[in-house]
């Protein structure tokens, strides 16, 4: 894990408590609790908060990418009397202000796997890393030769990074052609289908797709075997329960590899930061955690998100 203090550069709050206070109640405020992502980051805040004082209250939900219904959470939070929220922002600078609002009531903000405007600290994968490695892994395989597809998602700075790792990773190989980069598989199976089919059609020479997320390369693999095509490396970043069953199943043989991420561990990472925050510690730190590369080689070896880490 790297920790880069860049307060300055991302505006965060540099002032600690006036005096120490007990974690007695959390909030947190996340994307969705139907994707395992999230669930899995709040298992893993609840598992520390609990190591912290057994007797926490989590309060705990998906703002369904509303961002009025993410403001609405916050608002609510700060009603409730919690001492530390825990955030996946809907948008990194609009957050801004309920962020604000939570520290004026005394309210330590960490922000969890996006950065957010104004939080007291930052946990999330080291995107622009992921990004390259999951590219590297087209390049080699290409033999630096090929036409290629970054399929593009959402513009949070989780997935800006991972493309931009990606570009420096395919511009370093003068040999790989990049078709596309623009299209936003709005981060599910259903867009990146949907981006596929588009890409299948608009292209007769597809080498290999590099896809933002998992969701959106199971999509696009759909999509490729429903156009019967075949013969494209298809990586992404999560390292997500369904990609573990693709990277097994010998009828998915065009999934080759993603960059993973560990949400229980971020998770846990963030509840660490807050409470020490609340005991007094400056806030400001960005805590970027790198990635490994899952592949179908290495897949028997990966502890994926729904394991427990041993203590």
């Amino acid at each position: 894990m790297k920790t880069l203090l860049i307060a300055s550069a991302l505006a965060l709050a540099v002032a600690a408590p006036a005096s120490a206070k007990d974690l007695n109640k959390i909030g947190i405020s996340l994307g969705t609790l139907s994707n395992p992502f999230f669930v899995a980051l709040a298992n893993g805040a609840t598992a520390e908060a609990k190591k912290t004082n057994p007797n926490v209250e989590v309060l705990s939900f998906g703002y369904d990418y509303d961002m009025a219904k993410q403001f609405s959470q916050i608002d609510n939070f700060i009603s409730a009397g919690v001492d530390l929220i825990l955030l996946n922002p809907a948008d990194a600078q609009a957050i801004g202000p309920a962020i604000k609002r939570a520290q004026e009531a005394g309210i330590v903000v960490v922000a969890v796997d996006t950065f957010a405007e104004g939080a007291d600290a930052v946990v999330t994968t080291n995107n622009v890393q992921a990004g390259e490695i999951a590219c590297q892994y087209i390049v080699d395989k290409l033999g630096g030769e090929g036409n290629v597809i970054i399929q593009n998602g959402p513009q949070v700075s989780a997935v800006i990074d991972r493309v931009t790792g990606c570009e420096q990773a395919f511009a370093a190989a003068p040999g790989i052609t990049v078709l596309s980069n623009d299209q936003d598989g709005k981060g599910s199976r259903e867009g990146g289908l949907n981006v596929m089919q588009s890409h299948l059609t608009r292209f007769t020479e597809i080498d290999a797709v590099f896809a933002i997320n998992d969701p959106q390369a199971i999509g696009a693999d759909l999509a490729a075997k429903q156009q019967n095509r075949t013969g494209i490396v298809i990586t992404a970043v999560d390292g997500a329960p369904d990609i573990e069953v693709a990277l097994k199943d010998p009828n998915s043989v065009m999934i080759e590899a993603s960059a993973s991420q560990n949400p229980y561990k971020m998770a846990a990472r963030a509840v660490q930061l807050g409470t020490a925050i609340l005991n007094g510690e400056k806030s400001g730190a960005v805590e970027l955690m790198d990635s490994e590369l899952v592949t179908r080689d290495n897949i028997g070896d990966y502890v994926g998100w729904a394991a427990v880490p041993a203590e």
